[in-house]
């Protein structure tokens, strides 16, 4: 597999950057002497790392559920914060849940369960590319635009410093949303990484009847050997060009399309996608939804050997709707938080989480796949005039499931009300770093930006406390 340049180790860097300043070159690329010696610094810190996780399944709540009303239940704090929603026991010993969680709360001795989650970002665009990425942005702005200076999602990297080793097989899959708040969220996608590096996106309901994939499928009057010749490739390409970013900056285009014409050889990627073959049973334990049956395809992806899979728990923040939408839930227009998210939110996680928890479990999976449930921040301890919470990204909880974490684990402390951390504060950072470490990817890696200039892909520490 031909490596990206954006993708060459670090090592190799730095010898480019020797040479450049043994021909007095300091300052070409944008570098100083302090970035040099930064990145030189990092390069002796680079080493190799056992992999605990083969495989990551992250399923991104987008909108921000409520971690006083879910995971970090406030009993004893003053009426104006505790939840309305009563608590129930589970078998993580000390841990309380929501009360219409009950299906969850008999797995949670699977969970690691961080408590002290917390940045600054208050708006979803900004909040979301630092939950998806690892990466703070550059400001806190509802309207942050989907930049090539900005970061990669988490997949990309994995995709560009430890890709799948099947030609045939994409590393990174996401679906079935683009998530957007007014403007296109950024880290969903590969950015400075460019093209090659982007997720086999899957915009479609894995819960329609008619699921099927047919930009993995060969149109009926075109072969595989006039595929390979450069019209027929050029026909298919023309029928799809809808799902592509066609944007003449775009970087690696052609490797997109050759790695997409790869798959179109493997019976395991159609057979991966076809969730025709699980049991009706099955399906329904999931759950009929387009999200249940996300999840559902996450474990189907995670048996063919795909690295890395996000699947979207909704396209919107939400907020109003009792039927679908995100976690936004203020208490807009007399719609009240805790109405919709007992009869929607918290039904429909409670029935999806500890079914693909117990499936993988079942199938020998779970130790190899580290499975990670958050959104981009909580909701406010305080319940607003509405009878609501509104965003609050100062403490919040996440939770980690095999690939290598404890099982039955809290780790760090909110304060009495919920409203920040009182031990062992986490940043995303931190995180991403974690989520790296797990997959045997040393966080002080880096990746190369459109400028050729070495960036870390976290400047977080892993979480050494909460590994197996």
């Amino acid at each position: 597999m031909r490596r990206s340049t954006a993708c060459r180790s670090f090592h190799e860097t730095s010898r480019h950057r020797r040479l450049l300043l043994k021909a007095g070159g300091m300052g070409l690329l944008g570098l100083t002497m302090p970035k040099l010696m930064q990145g030189a610094a990092a390069s002796e810190r680079v080493q190799k790392i056992a992999p605990r996780a083969k495989n990551v399944i992250f399923l991104f709540q987008f909108g921000g559920p409520s971690h006083v009303d879910m995971f970090d239940m406030k009993p004893d704090a003053p009426s104006a914060y505790r939840s309305p929603h009563g608590r129930i026991s589970t078998r993580m010993a000390g841990m309380e849940i929501n009360e219409h969680l009950p299906e969850v709360a008999q797995v949670m001795d699977e969970f690691t369960v961080i408590r002290s989650m917390h940045h600054t970002m208050k708006n979803h665009n900004s909040a979301a590319y630092y939950a998806l990425s690892g990466h703070a942005p550059p400001s806190d702005d509802q309207r942050l635009r989907d930049t090539p200076d900005l970061y990669p999602a988490y997949g990309s990297v994995v995709d560009c410093l430890a890709p799948s080793t099947d030609p045939a097989l994409p590393t990174f899959v996401s679906y079935p949303h683009t998530i957007a708040d007014g403007s296109r969220t950024p880290g969903q996608h590969a950015s400075f990484l460019g093209k090659r590096h982007d997720p086999l996106f899957i915009p479609r309901d894995p819960n329609k009847t008619n699921f099927q994939l047919p930009e993995l499928s060969l149109p009926e009057d075109l072969s595989l050997d006039r595929l390979q010749q450069r019209r027929g490739l050029q026909q298919l390409i023309d029928q799809q060009s809808q799902l592509l970013d066609h944007a003449a900056e775009a970087k690696g285009l052609n490797d997109y399309y050759a790695k997409a014409l790869s798959m179109l050889h493997s019976p395991r990627v159609r057979q991966a996608f076809d969730l025709s073959q699980e049991p009706a049973s099955l399906r329904e334990r999931y759950g009929r939804t387009t999200y249940g049956q996300g999840c559902l395809l996450a474990r189907r992806l995670v048996e063919a050997g795909v690295k890395f899979t996000t699947v979207y728990f909704s396209r919107s923040i939400g907020g109003r709707s009792k039927t679908d939408g995100g976690w936004d839930t203020h208490g807009f227009d007399n719609t009240r938080m805790f109405p919709i998210i007992e009869s929607y939110h918290l039904p429909i996680t409670d029935q999806t989480l500890p079914t693909l928890i117990t499936d993988l479990k079942m199938r020998g999976l779970l130790d190899e796949t580290l499975v990670l449930w958050m959104g981009e921040f909580g909701r406010t301890p305080k319940i607003n005039k509405n009878v609501s919470r509104d965003h609050w990204p100062q403490c919040y909880s996440v939770l980690l499931a095999g690939g290598g974490v404890k099982r039955g684990y809290i780790y760090g402390a909110s304060d009495a009300k919920g409203e920040h951390p009182a031990e062992d504060p986490v940043t995303p950072e931190d995180l991403a770093a974690t989520i790296y470490y797990l997959l045997g990817i040393d966080p002080n890696a880096m990746i190369i930006d459109t400028q050729d200039r070495p960036l870390p892909i976290s400047s977080g520490k892993p979480i050494l406390d909460i590994i197996a």
